[in-house]
């Protein structure tokens, strides 16, 4: 039904009209004749008739009003909707309530944190840009905040423990309070039934802007090539199931080869567990680190580096014996991999060969080849600083270069491959498959640096440094719990579109006829699943708020 305005004889009337279909034809159909629309309008009949309808739709003319209003507030719902529910079932804040209780605070430390910890899952960035941030969104908890409430939760996180409580601690990192909350989170993860049995452990760099702190900013192997400024190492461990056990962090200058058994002794200590398979990259291989794990009776599986390992390099890759295929799916696509068990004395390798990847080397190395010829062709002095190029050149007569063949041929054995070394008895191809997951730690790292923007760190203090650190790693926490329950929908999201839907999803509170309301934007698809993964309802598209 509707209004319209029907003239006759020079004057005008108001008039209900509804629209039906008879038989294919669409006909208007008159229900009643107001008056005439001028003396309706000017006995103010009109206003009345108008405002007695409008308590049977309340949310039409709340949703026009809103559309009317240019001064309505707007805060953003969805990320607080979805991680607040994570927060609280993944024990993050009863975990980090119950820690806070031991000591008295003039704030609400959990609130803060959580704040912190969205911030970094939407946007990420300082402790004085999530101070701002927050005023757009609608999070429980947070008004009362203020930016030096931030700077405590971080300094708190980070603060070190009483001398009593320092049997756990590394030589380069003392126990702290985030690690009490790492522990408590582990043990409540414990009781829904997890198990600790395979820990895959990486490491990154994370340089300052500022100072770095008092002990943990010093100059080190940049992996994010800034030699130039202060940095401090970060360790995450996550468990088989790819959830966040624990974060390590030590100084900038500490090797990673001299990491790991610290880290691993530490690591049983604090979670009481037995035995373990350790994964790690190559970084962490040493002789001395292979002594120290089989000295205390752990399994591990541990990359190698194929090019200057002389025996991996001369021995392992010209093993004559045939390799197992395997073909995996992987988003849509098939990935050939082989791979064998090669065994020298006491030591036991496994060759891996990914075929798609032993394609895209070859592919890369004939056009590196290609482009050699070419610049040979101009003249070759401009090639010798050139690592890409000069890996294939050898010299010749009078200073020159040319193309070396035999160094060319010898690359093409590497391609597509990767060698382990391990002391378990697992089958070639289920090796392989228990490494592939240590690319979750990697990628978990990508996410840290730029999807969760860790940086930038301009804390001045160790204890404050840690704490602003550990904030990202509960993010991945909560990221790795929503990812899973997508997972066990059948589903995959992407996890920009998510984080975008996620923000789009707004509630906007207004006035009309001296009522207040809330009105919630429709959401979008991908905020619609991390919403349904979440096992969190939708507010009501109209709320009316109780009035002051």
């Amino acid at each position: 039904m509707y209004f319209r305005k029907k003239t006759a004889g020079g004057r005008v009337y108001l008039q209900i009209a509804e629209s039906r279909r008879v038989g294919g034809q669409v006909r208007q159909r008159v229900i009643a004749t107001l008056g005439r629309l001028d003396v309706l309008a000017a006995s103010g009949q009109l206003e009345r008739l108008l405002r007695s309808g409008v308590r049977f739709a309340t949310q039409a003319m709340v949703l026009s009003a809103a559309q009317d209003d240019p001064t309505a507030a707007v805060r953003r719902i969805g990320p607080a909707l979805v991680f607040e529910r994570l927060w609280a079932e993944t024990g993050c804040r009863a975990v980090i309530e119950d820690v806070a209780k031991e000591r008295k605070h003039g704030c609400a430390l959990e609130r803060a944190i959580f704040l912190t910890v969205l911030h970094r899952l939407m946007g990420g960035g300082s402790d004085l840009a999530a101070d701002r941030w927050r005023e757009d969104y609608r999070i429980a908890g947070a008004e009362a905040l203020g930016l030096h409430h931030l700077y405590r939760a971080m300094a708190w996180l980070g603060e070190e423990l009483a001398a009593t409580e320092q049997d756990a601690r590394t030589p380069f990192a003392p126990r702290c309070t985030k690690d009490l909350v790492e522990e408590r989170l582990f043990a409540h993860r414990r009781d829904l039934f997890s198990r600790l049995d395979l820990v895959f452990m990486d490491t990154t760099s994370l340089y300052f802007e500022g100072a770095g702190g008092q002990t943990l900013g010093r100059h080190g192997h940049s992996k994010d090539h800034r030699p130039d400024l202060p940095q401090m190492i970060l360790a995450v461990l996550i468990d088989g199931d790819g959830r966040p056990v624990c974060s390590e962090m030590w100084p900038g200058n500490v090797a990673d080869v001299t990491t790991l058994i610290p880290v691993i002794d530490r690591l049983r200590r604090r979670f009481a567990i037995g035995r373990i398979c350790v994964v790690a990259d190559r970084g962490m291989l040493s002789a001395e680190t292979i002594a120290e794990l089989e000295a205390r009776e752990l399994l591990y599986l541990l990359g190698t580096r194929e090019r200057t390992d002389k025996v991996v390099r001369d021995v392992v890759l010209a093993d004559s014996e045939p390799c197992v295929p395997l073909t995996i799916t992987r988003r849509g696509h098939e990935i050939d991999y082989e791979a064998k068990a090669v065994t020298i004395g006491s030591r036991r390798y496994i060759l891996c060969r990914n075929h798609q990847e032993a394609e895209r080397d070859a592919t890369t190395r004939e056009a590196i080849l290609a482009n050699l010829e070419r610049q040979l062709a101009k003249g070759d002095k401009a090639l010798v600083g050139n690592t890409g190029f000069r890996r294939f050149l050898k010299t010749e007569g009078h200073g020159h270069f040319a193309i070396d063949t035999t160094k060319a041929e010898a690359d093409a054995k590497f391609d597509g491959v990767f060698v382990l070394r391990t002391n378990t008895d697992l089958d070639p191809l289920a090796a392989m498959l228990r490494y592939k997951q240590l690319w979750t730690v990697e990628a978990t790292f990508r996410t840290a640096k730029h999807l969760l923007a860790t940086r930038p760190i301009f804390h001045k203090l160790d204890e404050t440094i840690r704490g602003h650190v550990f904030c990202s790693f509960l993010a991945l926490v909560l990221k790795a719990e929503l990812e899973q329950r997508i997972a066990a929908l059948g589903r995959n999201g992407s996890w920009s579109e998510i984080l975008a839907d996620l923000d789009s999803l707004t509630e906007t509170e207004l006035a009309h006829d001296g009522r207040r309301f809330l009105v919630r934007a429709a959401p979008r698809p991908a905020a619609s699943l991390a919403l349904r993964a979440a096992g969190v309802a939708l507010p009501p598209t109209v709320q009316a708020l109780a009035a002051d």
